[in-house]
């Protein structure tokens, strides 16, 4: 290591997430031998989330099955929650104290967008984001209940999609025309038929007015005038970043905490972030700032944080690795590559929506900028090779068809 990386005697990461996690492995590996602290909120130690929606909920998992191995020579300090942080001092406040960093690693996350009230809500209306969410979550369906699912995103779709496997009844409900919208409107429509077929209510293109009931939940009550009957209403309306403890921090915060392209918070050099809270311009985004929301990004950028808060800023590369994602509902498998916000328009490049089994690109001006796969896993490998550089639909549309392991040809 060189002089600058000695110089650096105590690491401290905060958020004890899977960013989190994966920065201190990172940090281990690059030969530091000093203090490493590794805060969280949680009393839990890391572990996935992707699972919590999915087989937990489905009751095909234990909870403890999420956790991630964290055999670490770390000092734990979980249950702890960071209240402020001081960069002239270097010192990042606790709710039992303060402890100092020389280097500092900003991995905390976000939290559940809650209801939009200030109304104490009743018995029932639950959130999906920890593993004690997931928990509670898990007992109330497992004990059978009427459930209303608000806000149709990713999240939203495979909460319904455990909650239909379970034999319950499902309303999903959400402003948008389709389910996952921001994909388009194939991999929307092909959806809705799915959790249609399964047995889940579909309300779509109507919003949510109200959650009603005294002290337990009765109803869900539609901006439209409808009410719908519901012992638990999951609110899967997205995700907050975990930036308040910065408040009179004076780091740039903005949708997240803004970082260079290297994931050092700007103006900031002795602090890098990661995950769910960072915000960093991506090459093939364009140089736009970007914040990703998945255990991909969070567990390779979690890596790139943790080499580089050891390394002089001169010194540091640029993260730009090609985000990817996956969703599981019932039996169809979703996997997504790059950017599909900065879509303007979706198209199909090969397969059958009415099959469900297809591949839509999202295309901006004449830019692929993003891929999405529905029930076609094995497709994505070959996309994943064409996005590594900024590529047109031309140039996509080409390479499907000069390839023999096609859809088309199976």
């Amino acid at each position: 290591m060189n002089g600058d990386t000695c110089a650096a005697r105590a690491v401290v990461i905060v958020g004890a997430s899977l960013a989190g996690l994966r920065a201190a492995q990172a940090i281990r590996d690059s030969g530091f031998d000093g203090r490493l602290v590794l805060i969280g909120d949680e009393v839990h130690p890391p572990y996935q989330r992707p699972p919590l929606s999915k087989a937990v909920l489905a009751g095909d998992a234990h909870p403890d099955e999420a956790a991630l191995a964290a055999d670490l020579d770390v000092e734990w300090r979980l249950g702890t929650r960071a209240t402020s942080l001081d960069p002239v001092r270097r010192v990042v406040g606790l709710d039992d104290g303060e402890v100092h960093y020389d280097r500092l690693v900003i991995s905390t996350g976000t939290f559940a967008r809650p209801w939009p009230s200030d109304t104490p809500l009743p018995d029932g209306v639950l959130t999906v984001r920890t593993r004690d969410d997931a928990v509670e979550l898990r007992e109330r369906l497992l004990g059978g209940a009427r459930v209303v699912v608000v806000g149709a995103g990713f999240l939203g779709c495979e909460v319904a999609a455990a909650a239909r496997g379970l034999g319950l009844p499902t309303t999903l409900c959400d402003v948008t025309e389709t389910p996952m919208a921001v994909l388009g409107p194939q991999v929307g429509g092909a959806y809705s038929a799915l959790h249609a077929e399964r047995g889940a209510d579909l309300v779509l293109g109507s919003g949510v007015a109200g959650l009603d009931g005294g002290d337990r939940l009765e109803a869900v009550r539609l901006v439209d005038g409808r009410s719908v009957p519901a012992d638990v209403a999951v609110l899967a309306l997205g995700a907050v970043p975990a930036v308040d403890w910065l408040e009179g921090s004076g780091l740039p915060v903005q949708d997240g905490l803004v970082c260079d392209a290297t994931c050092t918070v700007e103006g900031f050099p002795e602090i890098v972030a990661c995950g769910d809270v960072a915000a960093w311009p991506h090459a093939l985004a364009g140089g736009e700032i970007v914040r990703i929301e998945h255990f991909n990004n969070a567990s390779q950028q979690g890596r790139h944080a943790g080499e580089a808060v050891l390394l002089p800023h001169v010194e540091r590369q640029a993260f730009d690795a090609l985000p990817s994602f996956w969703s599981d509902q019932y039996d169809v498998n979703l996997q997504v590559l790059g950017f599909p916000r900065r879509a303007m328009r979706t198209v199909l490049v090969e397969g059958d929506v009415g099959e469900r089994r297809f591949v839509v690109a999202g295309v901006r001006g004449e830019q692929v900028v993003s891929i999405a796969a529905v029930g076609a896993p094995a497709r994505v490998r070959a996309y994943r090779k064409l996005l590594a550089r900024p590529v047109t639909l031309d140039e996509v549309r080409a390479a499907v068809a000069a390839d023999a392991k096609g859809l088309g040809s199976t």
